[in-house]
């Protein structure tokens, strides 16, 4: 296996800068720069050429087993200098056997040698992304092994009802002591139900990785506009006292109570006689269909081609203007704004609840069809059509659990899931 380096921390001057070397050769190239510590030290960095002094750096030795990678890695926590990083990965590049790594190079690595399941992988990408608190909370989730675990468990309990079966199937012809149906079939509904939880909360965690929208509709001059700039903190929206000013959709993300938010402030809503108003007007309508929460802004009755659902929010814009029954909100002066945030965290709090582990698609269609498996299975056993049509169930269920870790059918996979890794990752 060839010996990997590379930046590990932003490119760039700053207070320190790390450069990672993993693997056979990281201790003996790191050896001709300095006299290596057996587990961290301070040490001088002499070019091996020009018995130049090049830095002072912390040195942390990590031997194979017991590293990120499993390889026996390096790392040099240098001065953030532009110029030392330079010097230091121009004399890795001019040692033969080092390479630069790959972007996720490292993390892949860590996958090869059991150090990370697949899973755990996809968690470490989305903890590096996390931008708000609730995105760090379920990457660390899964990061930290959760999932994993949870596929464990299910695959402990598939291959005990494989092993029922095949046994079954193996004495057939022999007296077999006790009928191994009930215990197969409460296995199966374990295994369905803590599946079924998780696909069920699917869709909570996939709003939660990639954030909520919000769409602010109402009529024209409600007053959407403004308090899109007003929540936003900057003039994202051109405001105007003429009607059928905004004609596209504009998308504003921002954290709110801890959540990836979009808000889209749409189009004035009414009957327009401008046909390119109209295909604005058109778009608002899909666009807010399609989004988590609908605000709606409006000074009287709803007389706009949508209806508000349960968990939407209806509220009085331009409240600073008059008076208004009920809920009102003004962009222009504040009144509300922190009603509203409140009001909008309850719905991303119950949005959320019941978010499960499976963060991605991929996730979701290994357990979807690993269900379709295990019903086949169940009803294969209630229907007696034969015990080797259940075994075979049973190991295409167990292929769709390991899929979910990576133990099998992935690698067409790995390529597209490390290329969004830094290269120092």
């Amino acid at each position: 296996m060839d010996t990997i380096f590379a930046l590990a921390t932003a490119p760039g001057r700053a207070g320190v800068a790390v450069i990672r070397i993993s693997g056979p050769q990281a201790v003996a190239v790191v050896g001709r720069l300095c006299d290596v510590p057996r587990v961290r030290g301070v040490r001088q960095l002499i070019d091996p050429q020009t018995q130049e002094l090049l830095d002072e750096a912390l040195i942390l030795n990590f031997e194979a087993g017991r590293s990120f990678t499993g390889d026996a890695v390096v790392e040099l926590h240098l001065h953030g200098s532009t110029a030392i990083v330079a010097r230091i990965l121009g004399f890795l590049s001019g040692v033969d056997g080092l390479r630069m790594a790959d972007a996720g190079e490292f993390t892949r690595r860590a996958l090869e040698n059991g150090r990370l399941d697949l899973a755990q992988v996809e968690g470490l990408a989305d903890l590096i992304d996390a931008e708000t608190e609730s995105q760090h909370r379920q990457a660390m989730r899964v990061f930290s092994g959760s999932l994993g675990e949870l596929a464990e468990q299910w695959r402990s309990m598939l291959i005990r009802c494989a092993a029922l079966i095949e046994a079954t199937i193996d004495f057939a012809d022999e007296d077999v002591p006790e009928d191994v149906t009930p215990e197969v079939q409460e296995l199966l509904n374990g295994v369905a139900r803590g599946m079924q939880e998780q696909v069920s909360g699917a869709r909570a965690s996939e709003r939660i990785r990639d954030g909520f929208e919000v769409a602010i509709v109402g009529p024209p001059n409600a007053g959407k506009s403004t308090l899109l700039n007003h929540l936003a903190g900057r003039p994202a929206a051109i405001t105007s006292d003429m009607p059928g000013t905004t004609r596209d959709v504009i998308e504003v993300r921002m954290n709110i109570g801890g959540y990836a938010v979009t808000l889209l402030d749409t189009a004035g809503i009414r009957n327009a006689d401008d046909c390119v108003e109209q295909l604005g007007i058109d778009l608002a309508l899909e666009r807010a269909r399609g989004a988590d929460v609908r605000l709606f802004l409006t000074d009287n009755a709803l007389n706009i081609e949508l209806t508000p659902v349960e968990g939407d929010v209806v509220a009085a814009g331009k409240a600073d203007l008059g008076a208004s029954e009920g809920f009102a909100i003004s962009g222009n002066t504040g009144e509300g704004i922190d009603e509203l945030l409140n009001v909008l965290i309850d719905r991303f709090d119950a949005l959320s609840a019941g978010a499960g582990l499976a963060i991605r698609i991929r996730h979701k269609a290994a357990m979807v069809e690993s269900l379709g498996f295990l019903e086949n299975a169940k009803q294969a056993l209630e229907n007696d059509v034969g015990l080797d049509i259940v075994a075979a169930d049973l190991r295409a269920a167990l292929i769709s659990v390991d899929s979910i870790v990576g133990r099998v059918d992935v690698e067409n996979l790995l390529d597209e899931i490390f290329s969004s890794f830094c290269i120092g990752k």
